[in-house]
């Protein structure tokens, strides 16, 4: 049992919600706003991504992470920024061509990766630790040994802490590969993904056999999604780990109800205190986590 959790709020992410639920932030004000009020309902950390203002789609727009960042920065409201890293891994194959992309493809080096990380300078940067089949289309996400590494010896150089994504188990035996090389540093932090299909999928079984896989010193979370949001969030708490909620993940509070980033906290902040927990500040996270200040 973890009686000090530290919550993340993942508050927006790169799917076609916004149409789902009008709650969705899609511009710098609305991402950065929606990130200031689950940091005041006890989100310690808000997961950052942005998207395009016109087209509500996910976007790597340098400027756009800057001016939601700043807008963060600039508030009265304490909260570590942890910034994807996960844009521009997506390949889709011509249907013309198997050999070359297809429309939906967006696909970048490791540099252009961390692009609008270098320039924020954020506490957290998320790292997707491998390649995997995304969805029930030819999509698929592609994270490679070299492109990983090349990423982790990045963001070590200035300072940032990566949240080393996974949603398999051979995602967690690159990561702990990374970790014995000396370019991820320790000690580590996992954060562990369920029900993306396809990967692992969501269930106590699950995140119990890749929790038992990570280093010993690591800091983790686990997060599910949809409906399984939150008894995810209960079954981390209970095995020791922290939680992650937000409308990346599930946009609903209750069936049929569309859910706001604070709601969804201030849901999960209820399950760990009537478990005898308490959520952590975002001063007592960066404690907890080793982070740097850059």
């Amino acid at each position: 049992m973890n009686y000090d959790v530290i919550v993340t709020c993942a508050v927006t992410g790169a799917g076609d919600t916004r149409d789902k639920n009008p709650h969705v932030p899609v511009t710098p004000q609305e991402i950065a706003d929606s990130a200031i009020a689950a940091a005041k309902a006890g989100a310690a950390v808000a997961h950052i991504h942005v998207r395009d203002p016109d087209t509500a789609k996910g976007s790597r727009d340098v400027d756009l992470f800057r001016k939601t960042v700043d807008l963060i920065r600039d508030s009265d409201t304490d909260v570590v920024i942890n910034l994807t890293s996960g844009m521009g891994g997506d390949w889709v194959p011509s249907e013309t061509d198997p050999a070359l992309p297809g429309p939906g493809t967006d696909m970048i080096g490791p540099e252009e990766r961390l692009a609008h990380v270098i320039a924020c300078k954020p506490e957290i940067c998320s790292l997707d630790c491998g390649t995997m089949n995304f969805g029930n289309g030819n999509e698929i996400y592609i994270s490679t040994p070299p492109y990983l590494r090349k990423m982790a010896a990045m963001v070590q150089q200035i300072g940032v802490k990566p949240e080393l994504e996974v949603f398999e188990l051979g995602h967690i035996r690159f990561a702990k590969q990374m970790i014995a090389e000396g370019i991820i540093d320790a000690p580590p932090m996992f954060q562990i993904c369920l029900g993306i299909p396809w990967g692992a999928d969501q269930s106590v079984d699950n995140m119990k056999v890749m929790k038992d896989e990570l280093p010993d010193e690591a800091s983790w979370a686990s997060f599910g999604i949809s409906r399984m949001q939150m008894p995810m969030a209960a079954a981390a708490v209970a095995m020791g780990g922290n939680v992650r909620v937000g409308l990346e993940d599930n946009i609903y509070l209750d069936r049929g109800v569309p859910a706001r980033n604070e709601q969804l906290v201030e849901r999960v902040v209820g399950i760990i205190e009537r478990m005898g927990g308490r959520v952590l500040t975002a001063a007592e996270a960066r404690t907890k986590l080793n982070l740097k200040k850059i």
